[in-house]
């Protein structure tokens, strides 16, 4: 098990748990009132900062309510925070641009993480051909997949 070090800076959000046996994903929770205009893009404070262990990540993407709920989407579709970002002023934050009017609240779930290890070292080696067959091109695995010629 991962012992992870954890800083709150607000004492208006619920402390963070994962979610029994039924998910790996666990919840983050939005730090302060926050209104958004259509076309507005923020930094939504987190309300938390956390000392990763060496050799791992944090991925943060929306929870699958978070558009119908407050109309906002995450712009660049994936957050990820490395171990170095574990200063004391570190507060997570979800880059959220709003595609609607919204009000969100401190204490509502926005998004949700999980800690994963960092990809290994690799190399790559040019090669002229590679050494299996053709799919059958970019969605090739669908019904309807159209290839480019």
């Amino acid at each position: 098990m991962l012992n992870i070090q954890i800083k709150y800076f607000t004492d208006k959000i619920d402390e963070i748990h994962p979610i029994g046996n039924c998910s790996d994903w666990i919840d983050l929770r939005v730090a302060e009132d926050v209104e958004m205009k259509a076309g507005d893009w923020r930094l939504i404070p987190l309300g938390v900062a956390m000392k990763l262990p060496e050799g791992y990540e944090a991925h943060i993407v929306p929870r699958s309510s978070t558009f119908k709920h407050f109309g906002v989407i995450q712009t660049n579709h994936m957050g990820i925070i490395d171990n170095s970002y574990s200063g004391d002023g570190d507060q997570w934050m979800f880059s959220a641009y709003a595609l609607r009017d919204t009000v969100i609240h401190a204490n509502d779930r926005i998004c949700q993480f999980r800690i994963m290890k960092n990809q290994p070292p690799v190399s790559f080696q040019r090669v002229e051909h590679l050494d299996a067959e053709d799919r059958g091109g970019f969605g090739s695995t669908g019904i309807g997949a159209v290839t480019e010629k």
